[in-house]
């Protein structure tokens, strides 16, 4: 089943959610913030998709708060997950995963999502 982490008022992960509603594609969402991407989550996402900062809301309060911009290239990876795991404002959103069907996705592109996604 494909796992969505949304933020509530967050426009984008309206827009994400409104189109898969529209191609009658299955999903459940997840709150980012009071319930983030676990550690085997964020580390299947990682390896998708090629590195740990795709993965960070970088225009987010906490990213800046944290001084991620600087730090985050020289924390250890397992420190880097484990953040998001305990952080989910730092979460990217939608955090879209479905890890039978590698699925694997961050923010919403409409163009590359109908590239994953059938068309109605």
């Amino acid at each position: 089943m494909l796992k969505i982490y949304t933020l509530k008022q967050c426009s984008t992960c309206k827009n994400a959610l409104k189109w898969l509603d529209a191609r009658s594609i299955p999903y459940e969402t997840h709150p980012v913030r009071e319930t983030p991407p676990s550690v085997p989550e964020i580390t299947a996402m990682r390896d998708a998709l090629g590195g740990i900062k795709k993965l960070y809301n970088t225009s987010g309060q906490d990213y800046r708060a944290l001084g991620l911009k600087d730090s985050l290239p020289s924390l250890p990876p397992a420190d880097a997950i484990q953040l998001l795991a305990s952080n989910g404002s730092l979460v990217k959103r939608p955090f879209v995963i479905d890890q039978n069907a590698k699925i694997f996705l961050t923010g919403f592109r409409e163009t590359e999502w109908s590239k994953i996604f059938p068309q109605p």
